[in-house]
C-alpha cells in the first residue's frame, strides 16, 4: 500500500508506538522492516493519591507506601509528541503512514467519564502495591478456600482444565482486579459514574484509542484483556464469575476485539490526516510476535524494567500450579495463540537503583565490571523492590544485599546484581520446563537489559542452551507493526516476517575455563544455593 499524489505512488510506511513503563517510543518501518525514523520521550509518574486535579509530575520514584501512578493526559501528549517526532525524523509525510500499531504496558489502568473523556484518577501502574493487603486477605479468605475446594472437586469429577485453573487461582497485585476494586472503593466519582452508566475502564491501549478517535471507540484486544486478570482465557470473554465475586461492574469494560482488528482511524484534527489503527497489543505479547516466536515451544525473554519470560503453548491455555500465567498471545482471524508467562518485576529497576547509588556511571560499564572479578565475593542480591513473583509469589518480600564484607567492592556488588537477573531467569525457565512439559524449540531475548553480555552469557550457561539476541532490542514496537502490516497487506505472511528478522548474536553455553569438565552451570550450584537462601530470608518482610 502507498499514498497517491499527482498520479505517482509514494512509498508507504507502518508507524508503531510502544508505551512502556519508563519510555514512550515510536518507530517508522519500511517494507524491509528497517527503522526509517524514531522518537522517544520519558514517562513521568505521580505519587499523589488525590482525585484529579491537582496532579504533580515527578521523575519515577517508588515511595514507601507502594503507590505508583501516571498522568493520563501526559501519556496521550507523549504519544502525540513521539508520533510527530518520528515522522519528522524519517523525513516523510503523515499521509504516507499506511497504518498505526500500538503496543502498551499491561495492567496499568484508569477510569474516565464516558461523555467528557475526563479521567477520574491517574493511571494506577502495574507496579503499584496499594492493594497488597486486600489481595492477601482475599487469598486467605473463607470464600477463596470454598472456591478452591469446590473447583478441586469439580476438576476431579470432570477433569476440565478450567476447573483446575479456578481451583488454583491466587490473586496478585500485578493484575488489575484488586487495584480496580480499590479505586471503586475509594473514589466517589467513579462509584457515581458507575451508577449513572457513565464510567469507562481501560488499560493504556484503551485510553489511547478512546482519545485518538475522540471518544468514538471504547475497545481493547484479546492480548491486553487477558493480561488484566479479569478475563476468562478459556471462554475468551470478561469473567462474569470473577466480576460477580469481587463486585466489579461489567458495564465499565471495553469491547474485546481481535489483535489485528481495524479499530478505526485517528481523528484528522490530531495528525492532519486519518491514520487507520490496525493493531492493539500488550507489550510482552507484541515482543513475542516481533521475535517471530510463532511455533509451540518458542521462548522469548524480555528484560526491561522487569523480566518477562513467555512460551508459546499453541491453541490451548496453560494451567499453572506455580504462578505461570495463561495469556492470549494474539488472536488474528480465527487463530488464537496462547502463552504461559512468568515474570520478575525488578530487573531494570535494580540496575537503575544501582546507578543512582553511583556504583557505576554508565550502564554499558556493568558487564566489564562483573567480568573484572572472578565472583561476587559471597555477596547476594535479591531483586524484589516490588515483591517476588513466580515461583515464590510473595508481594511482601523485600530487596536485599547480603554477605557484605570489608573487602566488598563496587565490582562485587555490580556482579551480584547482574547475577541475580540471570538467577531469576533460571528460576523462571525451570518452572516453565517443569510445568508446561513442552520441548523448547528456541530462546530469544530482547529489552534494554539484554544488551548486557554478562547477563546473557550467564543465562545461556545456566540454561545449557543457545540464547539468541537480535540486533535491535525493542521488539514490542516491531511486533505491533508486524500485526498492523499484516492486517493491511503491507506484509503478507508470517514466513515473510521471519525473513525480515535482523541478524542474531548467539550466546552458547560455555565450558569451565582452562578446559575443565564441569560446566559453569554446575560451578554456580553453591552460589545459587546461597542466593536462594538469601531469597528465603527476604520473604514476608513487609508486615501490615
Amino acid at each position: 500500500m502507498g499514498s497517491q499524489r499527482y498520479g505517482f505512488k509514494k512509498e508507504g510506511f507502518i508507524l508503531s508506538v510502544d508505551v512502556g513503563t519508563t519510555t514512550i517510543r515510536c518507530h517508522i518501518y519500511d517494507k524491509e522492516a528497517n527503522i526509517r525514523g524514531s522518537c522517544a520521550t520519558k514517562v513521568f509518574f505521580t505519587l499523589s493519591l488525590s482525585i484529579r486535579p491537582p496532579i504533580s509530575r515527578v521523575v519515577p520514584l517508588y515511595p514507601e507506601v507502594g503507590y505508583v501512578e501516571m498522568d493520563p493526559d501526559a501519556i496521550f501528549e507523549g504519544f502525540i509528541t513521539v508520533v510527530k517526532g518520528a515522522v519528522q525524523d524519517a523525513g516523510v509525510q503523515m499521509r504516507q503512514i499506511d497504518a498505526l500499531g500500538i503496543s502498551t504496558q499491561r495492567g496499568t489502568f484508569t477510569t474516565w467519564d464516558r461523555k467528557t473523556g475526563v479521567p477520574f484518577h491517574n493511571f494506577i501502574s502495574w507496579q503499584d502495591r496499594r492493594a497488597a493487603d486486600l489481595v492477601k486477605s482475599w487469598n486467605r479468605s473463607c470464600t477463596m478456600k470454598a472456591l478452591h475446594g469446590t473447583m478441586t472437586a469439580l476438576h476431579f469429577l470432570t477433569r476440565q482444565k478450567r476447573a483446575l485453573a479456578a481451583s488454583l487461582i491466587v490473586f496478585s497485585t500485578q493484575h488489575v482486579t484488586f487495584r480496580l476494586v480499590w479505586a471503586l472503593t475509594h473514589y466517589e466519582q467513579v462509584r457515581q459514574a458507575v451508577t449513572e452508566g457513565n464510567c469507562c475502564f481501560g488499560t493504556v491501549d484503551t485510553w489511547l484509542l478512546f482519545k485518538l478517535t475522540k471518544g468514538q471507540v471504547h475497545a481493547t484486544d484479546y492480548s491486553n484483556a487477558s493480561s488484566t486478570g479479569i478475563f476468562d482465557s478459556y471462554q475468551m470473554c470478561w469473567s462474569g464469575f470473577l466480576s460477580f465475586l469481587v463486585s466489579l461492574p461489567l458495564s465499565i469494560f471495553p469491547k474485546v476485539e481481535n489483535t489485528d482488528h481495524n479499530f478505526g482511524s485517528t481523528d484528522p484534527s490530531i495528525f492532519g490526516v486519518s491514520i487507520p489503527i490496525m493493531s492493539l497489543m500488550a507489550d510482552q505479547q507484541a515482543a513475542m510476535f516481533g521475535e517471530c516466536c510463532f511455533e509451540v515451544g518458542d521462548v522469548k525473554i524480555t528484560m526491561g524494567t522487569g523480566t518477562f519470560m513467555d512460551i508459546n503453548t499453541g491453541n490451548k491455555p496453560h494451567t499453572s500450579v506455580a504462578g505461570l500465567y495463561p495469556l492470549v498471545g494474539w488472536k488474528i482471524g480465527s487463530e488464537v495463540v496462547y502463552l504461559a508467562e512468568g515474570n520478575a518485576a525488578d530487573t531494570g529497576t535494580a540496575i537503575k537503583w544501582a546507578q543512582e547509588l553511583e556504583l557505576f556511571s554508565d550502564v554499558q560499564e556493568t558487564s566489564d565490571m562483573a567480568y573484572s572479578v572472578s565472583d561476587s565475593g559471597g555477596v547476594c542480591f535479591v531483586p524484589s523492590f516490588s515483591g517476588l513473583q513466580a515461583p515464590h509469589n510473595d508481594p511482601k518480600a523485600c530487596a536485599s544485599l547480603m554477605g557484605l564484607k570489608p573487602s566488598t567492592t563496587k565490582r562485587h556488588l555490580v556482579r551480584a546484581i547482574l547475577e541475580s537477573v540471570a538467577f531469576r531467569n533460571k528460576q523462571l525457565y525451570e518452572t516453565m520446563l517443569r510445568e508446561t512439559c513442552i520441548p523448547i524449540t528456541k530462546i530469544r531475548v530482547d529489552g534494554g537489559v539484554s544488551s548486557n553480555d554478562f547477563v546473557i552469557q550467564l543465562t545461556a550457561d545456566l540454561f545449557g542452551r543457545k540464547v539468541a539476541r537480535p540486533q535491535h532490542y525493542e521488539m514490542s514496537c516491531l511486533g505491533a507493526a508486524f500485526v498492523a502490516g499484516l492486517g493491511i497487506g503491507f506484509w503478507r505472511t508470517k514466513e515473510e516476517l521471519k525473513k525480515l528478522q535482523s541478524t542474531d548474536e548467539a550466546f552458547l553455553p560455555q565450558r569451565a575455563p582452562k578446559g575443565g569438565a564441569c560446566s559453569p552451570s554446575r560451578e554456580y550450584t553453591p552460589v545459587l544455593q546461597r542466593w536462594e537462601r538469601a531469597i528465603r530470608r527476604s520473604m514476608n518482610w513487609y508486615q501490615p
